[in-house]
C-alpha cells in the first residue's frame, strides 16, 4: 500500500500561519494586543469561575445565598488564592506544599469536631453572604 504524502498538510498549514501573521489585531502594536488579549482571557475566566462557585454552592444554599457569598469575597480572599493557584500550579514542590498546607488545614478542621468546625464553617459563609447583599443593595441617596 503506498504511503499518502503529508505535504499538501503541511502546505495547508503553511498558508494558515502566512493568514494568521498578515491578520491585523486591534492595534499595531503588538505589546498592546498582548495586554487586550490576556484581560479579555482572565475576565472570561473569572466570570465562568463564578458561575462555577455559584452553581456548586447552590446545591447547599438558595441562589441568592449562593450569589451573595461568590460577591462577599474579600480582596484579600481573592488574592490569597490567587496565589496559591500560581505557587501550586508553577512547580512540583510548589504543587506539594499547597496540597501539604491544604491537607493540613483539613486535618485539623476534623481534630477539632465536626460540629465546632461546621459551625465556625457556617459563621464564616453567613458573614461573607452578608458582605455580598451589602454590595449588591443599591444605593440610596
Amino acid at each position: 500500500m503506498a504511503r499518502k504524502s503529508r505535504r499538501p498538510v503541511a502546505k495547508a498549514l503553511d498558508r494558515a500561519g502566512e493568514a494568521i501573521k498578515d491578520t491585523p489585531g486591534a492595534s499595531p502594536n503588538p505589546m498592546t494586543n498582548l495586554l487586550l488579549t490576556d484581560v479579555i482571557l482572565r475576565g472570561g475566566g473569572q466570570i465562568m469561575r463564578h458561575a462555577v462557585e455559584r452553581t456548586l454552592l447552590g446545591t447547599r444554599y438558595s441562589k441568592d445565598k449562593a450569589k451573595n457569598i461568590v460577591k462577599g469575597r474579600s480582596m484579600m480572599q481573592t488574592m490569597v488564592g490567587t496565589a496559591l493557584a500560581r505557587i501550586a500550579t508553577r512547580s512540583v514542590p510548589g504543587a506539594i506544599l499547597v496540597g501539604g498546607g491544604m491537607l493540613a488545614k483539613t486535618l485539623y478542621d476534623r481534630s477539632k469536631g465536626q460540629a465546632a468546625a461546621k459551625a465556625e464553617g457556617a459563621r464564616k459563609v453567613n458573614e461573607q453572604a452578608v458582605e455580598g447583599r451589602k454590595e449588591s443593595d443599591p444605593i440610596v441617596t
